[in-house]
């Protein structure tokens, strides 16, 4: 590839390459000051679905260590998206030292708190928020847990904010961490924001989980226990390496739901839920 990157979030590092200039320089700019890996754990490959859509009606495919075969290209006004996509196939087809989680996670006095639910229940918002109001921001993407020792790993890359929460983060979170607005994506307007210094310079450092939310935007505030039986189906299916871990996933899936407390949380805006999970967290402590 023409242009490349290397790049380490958390415990991972990646190697990606591009045939155009600007997904690359995109991903330098929205990931400044993180640290670049010797050896890459993963490779993106970022390519012309032919050799003339390089240059007439660019088409960006996603390959890699690991491909889907059937995925659509993406314009490459969409470049961002595109680097960004292909670096969570390789975790979710590739990954096997973690238990990986669709989940958002924050952390605080060294303890995690785990956000998962369905598209659209605002976790990544959630988690973003928190991360700036005295909270370590850990990742809004995957969740690693490490099926050893049972402590969650960091991966902040960068938050994919959609559309109606960009606006809300822009209130308390400089532009320069800002990443390009992209409007038509296939989740509808993205912006893409930077981690604070603090998580980036963290991000080496696990956190014991403690507690379990899912939540649910757009309803009126309601909180429920979730049993550790229906945390446990939940989480396997938020789980993209669940089966593929094998007896290793199943006894760090049972540890942790055993060992922390789940929740629903039902919210109406981000102002309530973020006031109902400081409430939750305060209890959660005595």
């Amino acid at each position: 590839m023409r242009h490349r990157l290397s790049l380490t979030v958390g415990p991972l590092s990646f190697r990606i390459g591009s045939a155009w200039r600007e997904p690359v320089a995109a991903l330098r700019r929205l990931y400044a000051g993180y640290p670049t890996g010797e050896v890459a754990d993963f490779t993106v490959r970022l390519e012309p679905v032919t050799p003339w859509r390089r240059w007439v009606r660019p088409a960006v495919a996603i390959a890699g260590d690991y491909v889907l075969p059937d995925a659509a290209p993406l314009p490459l006004a969409h470049g961002l998206v595109a680097a960004e996509m292909g670096m969570n196939l390789q975790m979710a087809l590739g990954e096997r030292g973690y238990l990986l989680l669709h989940a958002a996670s924050v952390e605080k006095d060294g303890r995690a708190l785990i956000l998962t639910g369905e598209s659209g229940a605002g976790k990544s918002t959630l988690a973003a928020w928190l991360g700036e109001h005295g909270w370590r921001f850990m990742g809004d993407e995957f969740a690693l847990l490490e099926p050893e020792t049972g402590l969650l790993f960091p991966f902040p890359r960068a938050v994919s904010l959609k559309n109606e929460s960009i606006d809300a983060m822009r209130a308390f979170v400089p532009e320069e961490r800002f990443g390009p607005r992209l409007e038509g994506t296939p989740k509808g307007t993205i912006r893409h924001v930077r981690p604070n210094d603090g998580a980036v310079a963290r991000m080496t450092e696990p956190a014991r989980p403690a507690l379990i939310l899912f939540p649910r935007f757009g309803h009126a505030a309601e909180i429920r226990p979730v049993g550790p039986a229906e945390a446990f189906m939940r989480l396997t299916q938020a789980s993209t390496n669940y089966v593929a871990m094998g007896e290793r996933g199943f006894d760090a899936l049972t540890t942790l739901v055993q060992n922390c407390r789940g929740l629903a949380l039902d919210y109406p805006d981000g102002e309530k839920a973020a006031e109902l999970i400081e409430l939750i967290w305060a209890e959660a402590r005595r």
